[in-house]
């Protein structure tokens, strides 16, 4: 009797140590098969054509990586509020993680900081800082700063590296955004002692920005630096309400790469939102189909272009995705 039950024993846990290695590869075969994950993307404006290199860059690596990816659809204009009920509402539909673009301030970083609790977070563009030594949510964007000192050193070029008598605005959507912040620091810090004087900077954003922009001191230079705003500034431009001042700027758009196609726009830094979206998906499936992994912070390009060299060769995968 004894051996009998000794042998059930033993007969149940094979049967049980094979269940959990049947277990073990049916977990492993969903992860690297046809479903890895999904993963919902939040950007603000999200129909816009400033996120078309970005979305194609998303899909390519949905395909690649044979994951689910959904782009929610956003206003142009969103709330710390509405971003987290987005959020949350994705959560709620059981997406493994969220790509998501923070919005400027403290509050928002502070609610992004606790749904990355409950949620793998990947960030876009630039992230929020945790406490010294600790590192803060990942995020996947380009060298803000870099691109800043890029445009002023393009600029700089142009007038053999002096700026003597030369008078500057500025023009950005927020000055509570961390991206526009370091931006400008690069190009200040570039052209710093080269004679060049900033006669105003405006941080301003919606329908009225064209009007207030054509009402500021006028200048010799406009500079730029995100993609509404050098829409706005070529707009103004060609309208000849900048009263001859050249723009300079940075734009990742079709809108962008027109006006400086027109000459309306001197020179314009692209950022590489293809990768930044092919990218941010991939560490997120790094961290999916490894269970307990990190996502790591990736650092993308950009590419500086002039009128002449719109239509190099180089520049054609450029052109292709912001066409997508």
């Amino acid at each position: 009797m004894k051996n009998n039950s000794k042998k059930i024993f033993i007969l149940t846990e094979a049967v049980l140590a094979v269940l959990v290695i049947v277990t073990a590869i049916a977990m492993a075969g969903e992860w690297n098969g046809q479903k890895r994950g999904r993963v919902s993307v939040i950007v603000r404006n999200s129909d816009n054509s400033q996120w078309s290199a970005f979305k194609y860059g998303l899909r390519m690596a949905a395909e690649d990586l044979e994951m689910e990816m959904f782009v929610v659809s956003t206003a142009e204009q969103m709330s710390v509020e509405e971003q987290e009920e987005l959020i949350q509402w994705e959560i709620d539909n059981h997406v493994d993680a969220v790509i998501v673009q923070p919005l400027p301030g403290e509050e928002a970083a502070r609610m992004l900081e606790s749904v990355g609790d409950q949620i793998p977070l990947m960030l876009l563009e630039y992230g929020i800082p945790k406490e010294a030594g600790e590192n803060g949510l990942p995020v996947v964007g380009p060298d803000h700063e870099a691109m800043g000192r890029a445009l002023a050193e393009e600029l700089l070029k142009d007038y053999q590296g002096d700026l003597q008598g030369k008078t500057l605005g500025i023009l950005a959507e927020s000055e509570e955004s961390e991206a526009v912040r370091n931006r400008e620091k690069g190009f200040l810090d570039a052209i710093e002692g080269k004679g060049g004087t900033v006669l105003w900077s405006l941080y301003e954003g919606g329908e009225t920005r064209d009007q207030i922009l054509a009402g500021q001191e006028e200048t010799d230079f406009v500079i730029a630096l995100d993609n509404a705003s050098l829409i706005s500034a070529g707009a103004s431009s060609s309208s000849n309400d900048l009263h001859g001042a050249l723009v300079y700027g940075i734009g990742n758009s079709t809108e962008a790469v027109y006006y400086l196609d027109v000459g309306s726009v001197e020179c314009l830094v692209v950022p590489d939102e293809f990768s930044m979206g092919y990218e941010s998906l991939n560490e997120v499936a790094e961290k999916l189909s490894s269970f307990s992994g990190t996502m790591e912070n990736q650092t993308v390009s950009y590419t500086v272009i002039r009128r002449e060299m719109i239509f190099t060769e180089e520049n054609q995968e450029l052109l292709f995705a912001m066409n997508q």
